[in-house]
């Protein structure tokens, strides 16, 4: 280059060629691009700190860094959900790009970077630049790739595959951001005349000298000097023009030491350009490279990344728990189709139980095999397990599953320690996947969780139909000969969305849930258990009560089977006793009728789900003649979806004319109180993907405000309480702006106030409802007119200042115009030819490129035409400018808003009106508070019931070594293994077959009317 090279210290000791290639050789540039973008954030604060960190605080201005305060807190709650996680789809990966891009937009506006000495039009400029000649370099040079490809010059190994254009964006965006950085601490300087650093100067050198050890610091402290050297050490340009005759005229030249006064013009490369092609050329190298030779598709590969697969392959895929407040959900979009299409299509005109009747085989109901089973009955004992609402969260699901699985679980009961086999039988009450009954969630949600903990035989196949079920495993003849665990299962609401479709699909047509049998052929069915047992699995649909044919089965079969001293279990998957109460309504008359004028007091107990928590209600014994019908009403639906709470249910009191007492619930009264505080604080952090609704809403309601242009009477107020004063004045004249002149804004809070009102439950009054439904909107009004009224405020106080609005849309462009002959000197004339070979579209997707990235200024010049000369001064697509412009921010402040009065709003509803508990608890999605219920018929014929808990639900998981270790035979069912489930918790201390816990015992006697409560029970083991 013209200059000797000298030794400089350490720097010079570390090779160019290893410096440069800053992106990893492997696999592709673009997918390790966030290490570069690590290393010059790292780099940005490494020279800002030593520059300008006196700048900032001997020149700090309370009244702009208020502003950043206020502007950058925004922009922090609406990220926060996004920090230090993925969410797929990568909503999070847009909401990063989304946010740099209008806060760095809004921020270099701002006038403390100035005072600092940090003027960021220069690197934006250069920026925006660099970005657009980096995409159209390598589009071109991917279009002639894959060209090449199709034309056979290129390997096939390379197996045409496209590239992904989001990533070269991405890459695009990487090597800008260095080059501005670069470009902002060592310049454009092509001669360097200062005399370089000595090797016995070095300030690295210097940290091991003892004669200098007390001054090392001192000389640590000047990074001036370490950035200078690094600057000439690292990025110096390789070579000059000489060296490139072909390419002499294509080289763009830096900024001259000389001021651009020398006589005759520079031989030296620009660094930034040097820079720049140095990135765009490994890039492209590697990319040819490992196309054409196919390395990349069929390397090996590398001990981390070997590792990180390992890993990733040791863990379960399981699906987060479901975003019941999603935009963007298409499956709730689903959910709701299908539940508008069944209520209004099928419910009264067709349903599938009456299909399942016509196609029974046999008319009587005493005879009827595919619907009662009694293959226990014969039996001394039975255990059984009873779940509800599984099939959301894979890590709730899974958990519960899991305890199912084993072979018996040992939890403490007061001083002695219980040991509860496995059941034989397993009992699912409902709503199997969530959101809506789909080979997708029915596979993921349900199956899934159960193969993990219990094994199917190695001969199951997933896509096999069971015609002629049950399909008995090889050896056994006859359902009584089988000893391992069966499973059958009535549908929930959710699963009678798509009319039953996939519950017959997967259920009654499948032979095995995991390591479960099911010879269950209907959707509703009777179960003869030993000591004079039954459970009756009643099949409700959306009428929430049983139909004719289903009546007439259980009415007959009890009229022929029941003894008169026999025991009943009736399994639903409403607690109707709960809802009825709940929404003063009355449903299951039909169900009603069977246990008052059928059973007559021989239902000892009910089960249900639907609510997800459990309760159990106990009779209270009088001295009054009315009979009991039913003894114990018990509700468990924590099996794997979002918990419920309790305390809105509790004084309930009363069914059938019987007083009854709440014995147990879990989670407890208070704790479900206070997790409903969860509304506040986690609202947006469980619920992101509301973004979507809220912001449009807001949007749509602040619409007809837009823009404010008679402010000056706040301004004229200098101290804080008249600020106060007049401000809220004007909202309060907005809100009479609104409702007496806006047609948008207005028809936005009518059809939100409908929402709003129709959204209040049914069991409310309708002038309450008109009332909540009122002060909800109303709270939501205030927060979008306030939250207007900042931006608008922020945009006239830049403006005021001559920070906004200067000139014209093209301000950026205009300014790097005027200073890009003094710092990126062209003497050769190529920027002039490369606009002209482009017929000027080069310097136009620059111009407007810059234009469509500063937004304020789009924002504050249209809004200076709308207030000057009126709303109809403005074209079509200016109008749709300026809206879009507001709406990039204003979506950001509203976005946390809208979150924190929506969360609110449902704190106050579920803890002091005690509505919306699904609503309200739905957000949340906890996964937490999982339970199942363990009965056992003893010898003696009396029925003992276990509720065993989980209070946390691990959130990782690891393959289990004593699964993996233990010898398998081939045949081998898994029922019979010691450790059944592939996956424990990655922690011990939190795996739920070492922390679950019995939150409720009792036991029902065969002999008595009313049971006796476990003090110190013991369990036949």
């Amino acid at each position: 280059m013209g200059i000797d090279k000298q030794p400089s210290g350490i720097l010079d000791t570390l090779k160019m060629e290893t410096v440069r290639t800053i992106f990893h050789a492997y696999p592709y540039p673009h997918e390790h691009s966030r290490h570069f973008v690590i290393a010059v954030v790292v780099g940005c604060l490494f020279f800002i700190s030593s520059d300008n960190m006196h700048s900032l605080i001997q020149k700090f201005d309370i009244k702009w860094w208020s502003m950043y305060a206020c502007l950058l807190g925004f922009f922090y709650f609406f990220s926060s959900p996004f920090i230090g996680k993925t969410i797929k789809p990568s909503y999070s990966n847009f909401s990063r790009w989304y946010i740099a891009w209008i806060l760095v937009a809004a921020i270099y506006h701002l006038p403390s970077f100035q005072s600092m000495g940090v003027d960021l039009r220069m690197n934006l400029s250069l920026f925006l630049t660099l970005y657009v000649s980096s995409i159209l370099f390598l589009l071109v040079f991917h279009v002639i790739f894959l060209g090449l490809w199709y034309l056979g010059l290129v390997a096939r190994l390379a197996g045409g595959k496209r590239p992904n254009i989001m990533k070269i964006f991405q890459n695009c965006a990487v090597i800008s951001i260095a080059c501005c950085v670069f470009y902002s601490h060592c310049g454009n300087l092509a001669i360097v005349r200062e005399k370089r650093f000595d090797w016995r100067n070095s300030i690295w050198l210097s940290l091991w000298n003892k004669g200098e050890g007390n001054t090392w610091l001192a000389k640590f402290i000047r990074m001036t000097e370490f950035k200078d050297q690094v600057c000439k050490s690292w990025f110096a340009p390789v070579g000059s023009a000489r060296d490139y005759p072909f390419l002499s005229k294509w080289v763009i030249y830096g900024e001259l030491t000389c001021g651009g006064s020398c006589a005759e013009s520079s031989d030296e490369i620009s660094p930034i350009y040097s820079l720049w092609a140095t990135f765009i050329g490994l890039y492209m190298a590697n990319y040819v490279v490992e196309r054409s030779s196919g390395w990349a598709l069929s390397r090996p590969l590398s001990l981390q990344e070997f590792e990180k697969l390992k890993k990733k392959q040791m863990k379960p895929e399981f699906l987060d728990m479901v975003p019941w407040y999603s935009g963007t959900s298409a499956d709730l979009f689903k959910t709701v189709f299908d539940l508008l299409v069944s209520v209004t299509v099928f419910v009264g005109r067709f349903d599938m139980r009456m299909m399942q009747a016509a196609m029974s085989k046999v008319e009587d109901g005493a005879k009827h095999e595919d619907l009662l089973y009694d293959q226990f009955s014969e039996e001394d004992d039975i255990w059984f397990d009873f779940m509800a609402d599984t099939g959301d969260g894979g890590n709730s699901s899974y958990t519960v599953a899991r305890l199912l699985a084993q072979p018996s679980i040992h939890v403490q009961n007061n001083s002695s320690i219980l040991t509860l086999p496995r059941g034989r039988l397993l009992l699912i009450g409902g709503d199997l996947a969530y959101p809506n009954p789909s080979a997708f969630t029915y596979e993921k949600r349900l199956f899934r969780p159960f193969e993990y903990a219990l094994q199917p035989p190695i001969w199951y196949k997933e896509d096999h139909i069971a015609v002629d079920k049950p399909e008995l495993p090889s050896g056994v003849t006859e359902l009584r000969q089988y000893d391992g665990p069966q499973c059958f299962v009535i549908p929930g609401n959710h699963d009678w969305f798509d009319g039953l479709q996939t519950f017959m699909r997967y259920i009654c047509h499948k032979s095995w849930l995991g390591g479960w049998f099911m010879p269950q052929k209907k959707s509703y069915f009777a179960l003869q258990l030993p000591k004079g047992w039954w459970i009756f699995g009643l099949d409700l649909a959306l009428h929430s009560d049983v139909d004719i044919y289903q009546f007439k089965f259980f009415s007959e079969l009890i009229r022929d089977k029941v003894g008169e001293n026999d025991s009943v279990i009736i399994m639903t998957h409403e607690p109707n006793w709960l809802l009825d109460w709940y929404f003063d309504q009355v449903t299951g008359k039909n169900v009603s009728y069977l246990i008052r004028d059928r059973l007559k007091g021989r239902c000892r107990l009910r089960i249900a789900g639907d609510v997800h928590h459990y309760m159990r209600h106990k009779f209270v014994e009088t001295k009054s003649d009315k009979p009991v019908y039913v003894q114990h009403l018990l509700v468990n639906g924590c099996g794997g979806a979002f918990l419920h709470p309790t305390h809105v249910f509790k004084n309930f009191n009363s069914l059938y004319g019987t007083s009854y007492e709440c014995k147990n619930p879990y989670p407890t009264f208070e704790d479900s109180s206070r997790i409903a505080l969860g509304n506040i604080l986690k609202f947006r952090k469980k619920n992101w993907q509301f973004d979507f609704i809220g912001g449009i809403i807001y949007f749509m309601l602040a619409f007809s405000m837009f823009p404010q242009c008679q402010l000056d009477h706040i301004f004229k107020d200098d101290t804080f309480s008249g600020y106060m004063g007049t401000f809220f004045d004007t909202v309060w004249d907005t809100f009479m702006y609104l409702f007496g002149h806006s047609y948008v804004s207005f028809t936005g809070v009518v059809l939100l106030l409908i929402i709003a009102i129709s959204f209040v439950p049914s069991k409310v009054p309708w002038k309450k409802k008109v009332v909540i439904g009122i002060l909800h909107v109303s709270a939501h009004l205030a927060a979008a007119v306030i939250l207007m009224l900042l931006l608008e405020l922020g945009i006239e106080t830049c403006i005021r200042h001559k920070l906004l609005a200067t000139s014209g849309y093209h301000t950026l462009y205009e300014w790097y115009r005027s200073v890009e002959s003094e710092h990126f000197p062209d003497p050769t004339g190529l920027r002039a030819r490369i606009e002209q070979w482009t017929f000027g579209l080069y310097p136009a997707c620059i111009k407007y490129l810059m234009s469509a990235f500063d937004v304020p200024e789009v924002m504050a010049v249209t809004r200076n035409t709308i207030c000057k000369n009126g709303m109809d001064s403005l074209s079509r697509g200016g109008a749709v400018i300026y809206y879009a412009s507001v709406f990039l921010y204003f979506w950001v402040f509203s976005t946390p808003v809208v979150s924190l009065v929506f969360g609110s709003y449902l704190y106050i509803c579920i803890n002091w009106l005690h509505i919306h508990f699904d609503e309200a608890f739905s957000s949340l999605r906890i996964a937490n508070y999982k339970s199942f219920t363990r009965f056992h018929v003893n010898n003696k014929g009396d029925l003992e019931v276990f509720t065993l808990a989980v209070d946390k639900v691990p959130k990782e998981w690891k393959l289990d070594p004593k699964w993996d270790g233990e010898p398998k035979q081939p045949q081998e069912p898994s029922y019979l293994q010691k450790f059944p489930s592939k996956w424990r918790a990655a922690s011990l201390n939190q795996d739920p077959v070492n922390t679950v816990r019995i939150i409720d015992q009792f036991v029902i006697e065969k002999t008595e009317k009313h049971d006796s409560e476990l003090a110190n029970g013991s369990v036949n083991q």
